[in-house]
Parts: structure tokens; C-alpha cells; sequence
């Protein structure tokens, strides 16, 4: 087979953009405010249709309640398609009220973990509206003290609060529950692993299904396994890209370490999990403080799409080989020969193949959109950080 046969396979392979990539966002210490950053969730997906313009990979961006509310969810999905996309997972929100500071679904108040459920039956509302058919769960839930509360008792109530939510979803729709392992809190968190999640998943039946964030384990993890374990479960839902240093730094993907993520892609291939017949979402999961969203995530696509295709072009026929008489070194040159195979042109020439700029993110810089949009947004506030 051709370079050129296999990377056809990248013809069907999408990712869906996060809104709130787009506004003003970063750490916990300063968030820097750029020009023409979106007021609205309008504007938003107005920026987000350019990524999919000049890639072509990106017709989906997922929502966030109640950073993306607005008065009319079908005017949303309207311009949404007007602009080319379509309104992909809705996620919830249970990190920034006041009354989640010892937790939400897990809580020991009934109050609140009512006003938790009650939260996605709005968001399952916002699905309906849109035309999405996943709603993602974060739980930020946890522990900074040993004996703060009954480990046990957090996850009794938490198995409740899922059951209710679980019950509000449609026949169409999914529960995506991520994991991550700390933060905010420090001593347990609710969900803390992919385990903790399936467990969860399994006892809620089949429309349930993980999400693996690359930001949201511990440093040195394989998350290549995880990733085998969960498609070979049938249970991989999502999958959130992003890059970290440290922690949850949500950084371009491949930033930190592209070897990674092709390992990453090779074991999504293997099982062929990159074809949208897996039923798997993958997304971008990222903010950017200091450089320029709309590039940022342009060249993020880029990176996802440049490493799988190294991981299409493994020699699947001589890795079985050496795997199988024990060529330990043959079998880690098969990997190495495609990690290591530039496919830019290669990936250059596909676009312009199909009416796309061979390179994205100088087609997106020379165009003038955001000079335009710069003057356009003027007035109003702009889109960051919790809105």
C-alpha cells in the first residue's frame, strides 16, 4: 500500500473544537486578554469555523453550561450551520458555584447534589436544542484532608447522583465521564482514574462511556495502554487532546512530546478507533493565554493530523512478524521507521487535493480575518474564563 493510499484513511478522521478555546483564557494567576477574542457564543463558533475552513477536520465545537447559554439554542444551531459546523458535545459545569465547595453530585447535602441533576437536565435541554447527542461530565468532586468525609459515603452518593442524570438522557444520547486525578482537590478526587470512571460506566449501562483527557494523569503514565484497555472494553467514548509538562497544563497538543501522542495514535489505529464508526469523539481540550487562538488551534489540528498519519503508515505485516519471532529491536524500528517519516508534504498535498491551503495557519494569518473581527468587536465584553 502507498504513503499516499494510507493517508487517505486521515479523509475521515474529525475533531471537534472547544468554545471556549476561542475567549480569553489561561491560569490561575493572570489570563491576558487578546484582540478580536470572541464576546458571545456566536462569535465563538464563528471563530472555531475558521479552524475547519483551512483544515477541513474540524466541523464539531463543543459547548459549555452556562458559559455558552443564550436565549435562543435554535438561533445557535442556525448560525452554526450557516457557518459550516455543527454544535458537538455539551459539557457541564460544576466547578464554579458557591455552593459546590465540598462537592456537587457527591455532596453530602441533598440540596445540592438536586441542584447538581438538576444542572444537566439544563444541559440535556441545551443537547435537544442542538442536536448534540453527548453530554460530558467533569466532576471536580473531592477531598483535601484525610477524614474531611467518608470516602465511601462520596462514592455511594455520587453512584446516586449518576443513576438521575443517567435517566434524564434521551435514547440517542451518551454519558462521556472523565477522570483526573487531582485538582482541585488534593487528597482524593471522586473520579480520580480511568477504573474509578468504568466502574462507574459499567453500572450505568451501555449509553455511558469513558473520556481520557492526555492532561489528567499522573507523570510517566501509559496512557497508550489506557487507551487499548478502553477500546478493547468498548468503553473509550472521548478522548480530549491536549500536551502537559507538569499537570493539567492544556497545552497544544504535542507540544511537550509528540512521541507520545503517535504512540498514542498507533494504538487508536490498531483497533481502528480513528474511523467514525468507533463511535469515539475526539476533541480539542485546551486554553491559550499567550498566543493566538484561532492559530493555536489550527496548529493543534495539525499536529493531531501529522501523527496520525505516521501512525497510519506502520508496517502492521512486518511489526506482527518481528512481534511474533521475538525481534524485540526489528519490532521498535518498525514504530520508529513511521514515527520517524515526514509527512508534511505528503499531508500538504492531500489539502490542496481538496480545495484547502497547503499550509493552514499562513492561509489564516494572511486572510485578514482577524483584522476584521478585531474591529468588528467592539464594545460588550469579552468571552474568558467562566463565560
Amino acid at each position: 500500500m502507498t504513503t499516499t493510499t494510507r493517508l487517505q484513511d486521515l479523509d475521515d478522521f474529525t475533531i471537534e473544537l472547544p468554545s471556549w478555546a476561542f475567549g480569553n483564557a489561561g491560569t490561575r494567576f493572570k489570563v491576558f486578554s487578546s484582540p478580536g477574542v470572541p464576546r458571545d457564543p456566536f462569535e465563538k463558533i464563528s471563530d472555531a469555523a475558521q479552524v475547519h475552513r483551512l483544515t477541513g477536520m474540524a466541523p464539531r465545537v463543543s459547548l459549555h453550561i452556562p458559559w455558552d447559554l443564550v436565549e435562543d439554542f435554535d438561533a445557535l444551531r442556525a448560525h452554526a450551520q450557516s457557518e459550516g459546523v455543527a454544535i458537538g458535545a455539551v459539557n457541564s459545569n460544576l466547578f464554579q458555584d458557591e455552593d459546590y465547595r465540598f462537592g456537587s453530585l457527591a455532596h453530602v447535602d441533598k440540596r445540592i447534589r438536586d441542584k447538581a441533576i438538576a444542572h444537566h437536565g439544563q444541559c440535556v435541554d441545551v443537547m435537544r436544542a442542538t442536536g448534540s447527542s453527548d453530554l460530558k461530565l467533569w466532576l471536580p468532586d473531592g477531598t483535601n484532608y484525610p477524614g474531611q468525609d467518608s470516602l465511601r459515603g462520596r462514592q455511594d452518593r455520587l453512584c446516586d447522583s449518576l443513576q438521575q442524570v443517567y435517566a434524564l438522557l434521551d435514547a440517542d444520547h451518551r454519558l462521556l465521564i472523565e477522570y483526573k486525578f487531582f485538582e482541585p482537590s488534593f487528597y482524593s478526587m471522586d473520579i480520580p482514574d480511568w477504573g474509578t470512571s468504568l466502574t462507574h460506566c459499567l453500572a450505568l449501562g451501555d449509553k455511558a462511556q469513558v473520556v481520557l483527557d492526555t492532561g489528567h494523569h499522573a507523570p510517566g503514565t501509559n496512557i497508550e495502554f489506557i487507551v487499548a484497555m478502553l477500546l478493547r472494553a468498548g468503553r473509550l467514548g472521548a478522548f480530549d487532546f491536549n500536551s502537559r509538562f507538569y499537570a493539567d497544563d492544556d497545552l497544544m497538543v504535542g507540544a511537550a512530546d509528540p512521541f507520545q501522542l503517535f504512540r498514542i495514535l498507533r494504538e487508536i489505529v490498531e483497533q481502528s478507533a480513528h474511523l467514525p464508526a468507533s463511535g469515539v469523539n475526539f476533541m480539542l481540550d485546551q486554553c491559550h493565554n499567550i498566543e493566538p487562538k484561532v492559530q493555536a488551534q489550527i496548529r493543534s489540528v495539525l499536529n493531531v493530523e501529522e501523527a496520525l498519519a505516521k501512525a497510519l503508515l506502520v508496517d502492521e505485516d512486518a511489526l506482527v512478524a518481528a512481534q511474533e519471532s521475538g525481534d524485540v529491536l526489528g519490532a521498535n524500528a518498525v514504530l520508529m521507521d513511521a514515527y520517524n517519516t515526514d509527512v508534511r508534504a505528503g499531508l500538504a498535498d492531500a489539502r490542496e487535493a481538496r480545495g484547502l491551503p497547503r499550509d493552514p495557519v499562513t492561509a489564516f494569518t494572511t486572510s485578514g480575518y482577524l483584522e476584521r473581527v478585531t474591529e468588528q468587536r467592539v464594545g460588550g465584553k469579552q468571552a474568558s474564563w467562566g463565560a
